[in-house]
Order: C-alpha cells, then sequence, then structure tokens
C-alpha cells in the first residue's frame, strides 16, 4: 500500500523502524587515558594525585624517571573515554569515542589524547582510542568574571578509535530470527506476524512468523535465503502499529502529550485560580514631645484574595480532536490541564494510563 492510501487516522511505517533483532546490539567500551597538550587548563597535580601517577607510569614507559622531582605541569588532564561498540563490527573498523575529564581540568581545548586501551565488559581489550579531541565549548576567565559556553571539559574524537577486537556472534546460518518490538503491544505484534505471514505466502508458499508475545514475534528463515536478505525484505514491509490510549504529562515544563486513543468519559469539570495577597506596611509610631515615649515601628497587614474562573463545563472527548477542544474552551494553560487530567483519572472517567513524570 503506497503512502497515497494511508488511512487519515493511522501511521503505518516500516517494520525495520519499530522492531530490533534479538541478540544483535552494540556494546559499550570504557577505558582511562591522558589529554595533553592543553594552554595550562588541565589538572592541578597536587588535587588530582592519579593524574600525576599517570604521568610518571607512562614517562616511566618510556624510559624517563621523575618520581624524584616536583612537577607542576598544568597541560595535561586524566580522563575517561567512552565509546559503542556496534554491532558486527570488523577489526580494522574506526569508531567515534567521547572523552570527559576526570580530575579538575577547566578545559580540553586543543588537548590531544594519547594511545588509550578501551575495555569490555569482560575486561578484554576491544579497541584503541587516540587523536585530538574536538571541544564545542569554552570557558574565558578574568579578574572579575567568567564566561562559559556548553561544556569545555567533555568532547569527542571523531572516528578516534582502532578496532582491536570483534564482539562476539555471528548472524548467519540461523534457522530463527527473533524480532523483538520497541514499543511492546500484542496488537502490533500480530500485525507485524500478518505481514509477514502474507509476503512469506506470497514469495515461499508458507507463513514464515509467529506472535510469541507482546514483544517478540518469531521469524523462521527459508532454506534459500540468507538471514541479511531476509530481515532486508522483511524490514520493507508496511504496518500500523497500535498505540495504547496514554496521557504523559511532565509537570517540571508543563508539557503535555495525549495519545490518539484516549477518551474521557461524561464529566462536569470546573477549575478555578484562587490568589493571596499579602502585603506587608511598616508603620512609625512617633510619641509626642517631652512624652517620655518611645518610637516603635508597627506592621501594618493587607490581605486580599482573587479567585478566576470557576465556571463549571462538560467534558467528554470521543476522539483526540474532541477532548483537546474541550480542554481549550475551559481557558486553562499547562498547569491546569494537568491537574484536570490528574482530577478526572482519579475518578475513573480517563480511559487511559496516566504518566506523571
Amino acid at each position: 500500500m503506497g503512502p497515497s492510501n494511508f488511512p487519515a487516522f493511522g501511521a503505518p511505517t516500516r517494520i525495520k523502524n519499530i522492531v530490533s533483532i534479538q541478540g544483535v546490539r552494540a556494546n559499550q567500551l570504557v577505558g582511562y587515558g591522558l589529554v595533553i597538550g592543553l594552554n595550562g587548563t588541565g589538572d592541578s597535580l597536587r588535587n588530582s594525585p592519579f593524574t600525576e601517577q599517570s604521568l610518571q607510569a607512562m614517562l616511566d614507559r618510556m624510559g624517563v624517571n621523575i618520581r624524584k622531582q616536583n612537577t607542576r605541569t598544568r597541560n595535561s588532564a586524566a580522563v575517561i573515554v567512552t565509546a559503542e561498540l556496534p554491532p558486527f563490527v570488523q577489526t580494522g573498523a574506526t569508531i567515534d569515542v567521547t572523552v570527559s575529564s576526570l580530575g579538575d581540568a577547566t578545559s580540553l581545548l586543543g588537548g590531544t589524547l594519547i594511545m588509550t586501551p578501551l575495555y569490555g565488559a569482560d575486561n578484554l581489550i576491544y579497541g584503541v582510542a587516540q587523536g585530538p579531541v574536538t571541544v564545542s565549548g569554552y570557558q574565558i576567565t578574568g579578574a572579575a568574571q567568567t564566561v562559559t559556553q556548553n561544556v569545555p571539559t567533555s568532547g569527542r574524537i571523531p572516528n578516534g578509535a582502532l578496532i582491536e577486537r570483534e564482539a562476539p556472534g555471528q548472524f548467519v546460518d540461523v534457522e530463527f530470527v527473533g524480532l523483538e518490538l520497541r514499543n511492546p503491544d500484542f496488537s502490533t505484534a500480530v500485525r507485524v506476524a500478518d505481514a509477514i505471514n502474507s509476503y512469506g505466502l506470497d514469495r515461499f508458499g508458507v507463513q514464515l512468523a509467529r506472535a510469541a508475545d507482546l514483544r517478540s514475534v518469531a521469524v523462521k528463515r527459508p532454506p534459500s535465503m540468507s538471514p541479511a536478505r531476509l530481515m532486508a525484505e522483511i524490514g520493507e514491509l508496511i504496518v500500523e502499529p497500535d498505540v495504547p490510549a496514554r496521557v504523559v504529562v511532565d509537570e517540571r515544563t508543563g508539557t503535555i502529550v495525549i495519545g490518539r486513543d484516549v477518551q474521557i468519559s461524561t464529566v462536569a469539570v470546573t477549575h478555578g485560580n484562587l490568589t493571596v495577597t499579602v502585603t506587608e506596611t511598616p508603620q512609625v509610631s512617633q510619641p509626642l514631645p517631652f512624652s517620655e515615649g518611645q518610637t516603635v515601628v508597627t506592621p501594618e497587614t493587607d490581605i486580599s484574595t482573587y479567585e478566576q474562573g470557576g465556571a463549571l463545563r462538560i467534558v467528554r472527548g470521543t476522539s483526540l480532536q474532541v477532548l483537546v477542544r474541550g480542554l481549550n474552551m475551559m481557558g486553562l494553560k499547562p498547569q491546569g490541564i494537568i491537574a484536570v487530567l490528574q482530577t478526572i483519572k482519579t475518578s475513573g472517567a480517563l480511559q487511559a494510563d496516566l504518566v506523571v513524570q
């Protein structure tokens, strides 16, 4: 079904956009290293003893002994190097790395990372990182003011790590391929399986897929097709994923996201804002001359209240458009809409999940 035939209420998409392959994932790498060449913005060795120890160990390997010397350089910084090892990456490939300061360095601008091994969770070396650090932030310090933009103590090295070991696992000659939904849902899993089975009947004369649960779909690989080609063709099939009825509220920013299938049973809602203002005005009491009285300050309190809104309105949302129109007719701001939605959910009239962040 082409894009011009998409139903107006749905959001059809390719299977490759809503699923991932079970067992095919990235792996995290981490390493500890040194950045040198900083213009006096590196770690102070007195406050960062690990930086001094790292410098001594590095120079020892190069035949330079400074253990009895009082080093005062601020042109180096200890850093943590992180990277993500993509699946199926081959030895000799390059990946990006992120470099973050570990000590009290003020900026990594202009620095160069010295060769740093990158370890996986199994404590094996999978890559080696080295190269100039690209920093998008800066910090300028004067006598009485400091200007900082972004984060100058963190940067990246594009293609800065060389892969030395392949991640375990291969995607060849597997009998079944597991597809995992990014947004688990029984209806979506069944629709994915039906689309793959229609493809299998047209192409091979057999059904290939079975929805195991709300999260996964098992696909049997035909003997005459490689797993890579099978996933390439399956990924282009069009399905319409089902979206759960859910309202997501972020009270910190006042953001409200309402799903397409959210409905509200008929309820009467009133929402008013009560404002109480308390004003303190000090008054000076001055005694008469020669009365031997004392001058005192007495507070004068003025309290006023103001209540806005409060009209009772009926809200009934049989569709997203009607629901939004009903809430907008009440003239509420985001914080007011959040309060109303929470109260409607408590009353049992909101036919959806309410997620408050």
